[in-house]
């Protein structure tokens, strides 16, 4: 069977795809602030001082990285 460059190029536009609705979701919900985040999980770290603001999206970051890596998982089955 082989290395085939069309299902592969077809593989990747669907990941392409993919990624880009979830953005458009993301932008459309608008998230606090109007950011186009989802807001602010569990988890996410935030710290505040005087003239300081530290957000650190640790619970969205790995909610992300689930749903990408179960896209990428099952567009690379076979």
């Amino acid at each position: 069977m082989g290395f085939d460059p069309l299902r592969e190029s077809g593989k990747l536009l669907i990941v392409f795809g993919a990624v880009l609705m979830l953005v458009g979701v993301l932008l459309a919900w608008g998230g606090p602030e109007g950011s186009g985040l989802p807001g602010r999980l569990p988890g996410d770290i935030i710290i505040r001082r005087e003239n300081f603001t530290l957000y650190f999206p640790l619970a969205t970051s790995l909610l992300l990285s689930v749903i990408l890596s179960l896209v990428l998982w099952l567009v690379g089955r076979r």
